[in-house]
């Protein structure tokens, strides 16, 4: 007895350390190969290239950023032609543009990031809950850390005379993802973890009109793209604009409809290529960098600090998706955005280097999210936020596979060592 508790004791001790091996080695990409062949730009353009070639994508656009210039742009579609000009509507990559937006009311000296944001509401109210309410801060609906468990989601409304007013969305939102109440209230204690809120996003919203006196779109058009030139940007869409709107896709390769939103911050912005590089730009502060600025240094480098945390990671600054770490402990930021129909898009962007890229595209679900995280893991061999769930999968099988060796083996050599009766 005394030795198939000592084998079972070593089974399950060697089962703990090989999925711990396996998580780590997962965590720090020991497992992973770089999608492109070589370190060169080319390798990767035709790794891109391969992808696009076994996935189906309704259109598609790209660029890569070196030295925070535009270093090559990369364009596909199965219907009508896009271009660096072709408007795509981004879904939650708007939460970024819009936490900038957000942050120059900051640095107007208009908002304070750590008042309750209650001290800035007239037209609605957060409902009472368990918890204090005043310790919801602009800060923390930023970050994701205002304890608001909404977790919207917005599906959009392709009927335009369905679309709600602001409030209505925030007291319930009629477009929420299947599953998910839509109700933006406090849940959780604020400030005590990341719980990512769609819902938080339209309150800034909110907060924006009500310190502007301007609506939201407006306000963002006059203060953040018209000063950076990004003349194609808008968060509403008119069909007499004259611009170009990227078509929507189904995954099967159907054409898709166009969703509306209240949910403007959180899920609308309307943007291009070429605007997004000036955007991108706008982000790099050495000395040298092209772009043009709405916020100071400061203040770029405030929305690059770590707030929300995740498995003891570092995941979420202020607006901000903090990908992996660079060399001089400062992080590669962006943002990504989905929805259904597939609409998928990808900024990583390294501030220390001025390096990156945008992906934007329609009719797949993760294509733009796998190779923005592919090119970090390219160019860093880091495992960025939204590349470690993909490689989840074959974390579990590897650690599933060795279990069963670990058994089997353990077996194998007890039935050859126990002792024998006569």
């Amino acid at each position: 007895m005394k030795m198939r508790l000592r084998y079972a004791g070593s089974a399950l001790l060697l089962m703990l350390l090989w999925a711990a091996f396996v998580f780590v080695g997962t965590l720090e990409g020991w497992f992973h190969r770089p999608i492109a062949k070589t370190n060169t730009a080319g390798a990767f353009l035709e790794a891109v290239d391969a992808e696009l070639d076994k996935n189906f994508a309704g259109n598609f656009a790209m660029a890569t950023i070196r030295s925070g210039v535009v270093e090559h742009e990369q364009f596909h579609s199965a219907g009508r032609p896009v271009d660096r000009h072709t408007v795509f509507q981004v879904a939650s990559l708007s939460k970024w543009i819009s936490a900038v937006g957000v942050m120059k009311l900051v640095e107007d000296g208009k908002l304070d990031l750590d008042v309750p944001v209650e001290k800035y509401l007239t037209r609605w109210h957060l409902p009472p809950s368990e918890f204090d309410n005043d310790e919801v801060t602009v800060r923390r609906l930023l970050s994701h850390t205002a304890g608001l468990t909404d977790g919207l989601g917005y599906s959009g409304f392709q009927n335009a005379a369905a679309v709600q007013s602001l409030e209505q969305s925030l007291t319930k939102a009629a477009d929420a993802d299947a599953g998910i109440s839509g109700e933006v209230r406090v849940g959780i204690k604020p400030g005590s973890e990341f719980r990512y809120s769609g819902g938080g996003y339209t309150l800034l919203q909110l907060v924006v009109e009500e310190v502007s006196g301007e609506s939201f779109a407006d306000y963002m058009k006059a203060h953040i793209f018209k000063p950076l030139g990004m003349m194609h940007s808008s968060y509403t869409w008119s069909d007499s604009s004259g611009y170009q709107l990227a078509e929507f896709y189904n995954a099967d390769g159907t054409t898709a409809g166009h969703y509306r939103y209240t949910a403007l911050a959180a899920a609308s912005l309307y943007t291009t290529l070429a605007d997004l590089e000036i955007f991108f730009q706008s982000h790099l502060t050495s000395e040298g960098t092209p772009g043009r600025h709405v916020l100071s240094a400061e203040t770029l480098r405030r929305m690059r600090e770590p707030h929300g945390r995740s498995m003891g990671v570092e995941i979420w600054g202020l607006g901000t998706v903090l990908f992996a770490t660079t060399a001089n402990d400062d992080f590669i930021i962006g943002h990504d955005g989905r929805s259904t129909p597939p609409i998928n898009t990808a900024v990583r962007l390294n501030p220390e280097t001025g390096d990156g890229i945008i992906v934007l595209e329609t009719g797949h679900p993760t294509l733009a999210t796998r190779l923005a995280s592919e090119w970090v893991f390219w160019r860093t061999s880091k495992v960025d936020t939204f590349l470690f769930p993909m490689l989840v999968g074959g974390l579990v099988w590897s650690i599933g596979a060795g279990w069963v060796a670990i058994l089997f083996g353990t077996v194998a050599v007890y039935m050859v060592r126990r002792p024998r009766t006569k």
